[in-house]
């Protein structure tokens, strides 16, 4: 699947920022439950933001606050739900809601040293509008391309993070096949290797 510099670029974003969720955390106010359980935000505030932004290289960010991040969180939610999407229609229909409401603004550039590529957003977004409109348009090339199923979760039971398989023969099952992949392979052998010695 031959996928353009930029798209990539978008879709590496758009995985990192759903990878930022809190997956099934519980209440912290429940003494029952302490502070155990589920993974901590990974936008905890406004100076992650800039990190996540500066990480990215998403140019045009001027001053970040409190909105900027609910906004991002709020896009974040919802290229979540593109990744849960059943079928292509519903995922279609998710990044057409997304990237309608950030005010798509189609235009090429060749800013900071790069080539000509095309922005989805216009000049003075916001950073949630910038996301919603470049990654929004990043999966909707993979929806177009007839391969919807490539944005997956991660299949190790203790994971769960989320990913685009851009195998040729579309069969990879973990985010990363060092950490996720690795570990449950070398579960595997050692729970054939006790079986075999029991």
């Amino acid at each position: 699947m031959l996928i353009p510099h930029d798209t990539r670029i978008a879709l590496d974003t758009v995985v990192e920022l759903v990878n930022t969720a809190p997956e099934n955390e519980p209440p912290r106010d429940d003494p029952a439950l302490g502070t155990a359980g589920g993974s901590e935000d990974g936008l905890p505030d406004v100076a992650a933001l800039y990190a996540f932004a500066e990480r990215h290289l998403i140019s045009g960010v001027g001053t970040l606050g409190g909105r900027d991040l609910a906004a991002v969180r709020d896009v974040r939610a919802r290229f979540a739900e593109v990744f849960a999407a059943p079928d292509p229609r519903t995922a279609a229909d998710l990044v057409n809601r997304l990237v309608a409401a950030a005010g798509t603004t189609p235009q090429l550039t060749d800013h900071d040293g790069y080539d000509w590529h095309v922005h989805y957003f216009a000049p003075d977004a916001s950073i949630a509008d910038h996301l919603a409109a470049d990654c929004g348009m990043a999966l909707a090339f993979i929806i177009v391309a007839g391969e919807q199923e490539r944005l997956r979760r991660c299949e190790a039971p203790d994971c769960g993070h989320a990913f685009v398989d851009l195998s040729r023969n579309r069969s990879r099952r973990y985010c990363s096949s060092r950490t996720c992949g690795n570990r449950l392979h070398v579960a595997a052998y050692r729970a054939r290797r006790k079986e075999a010695a029991g």
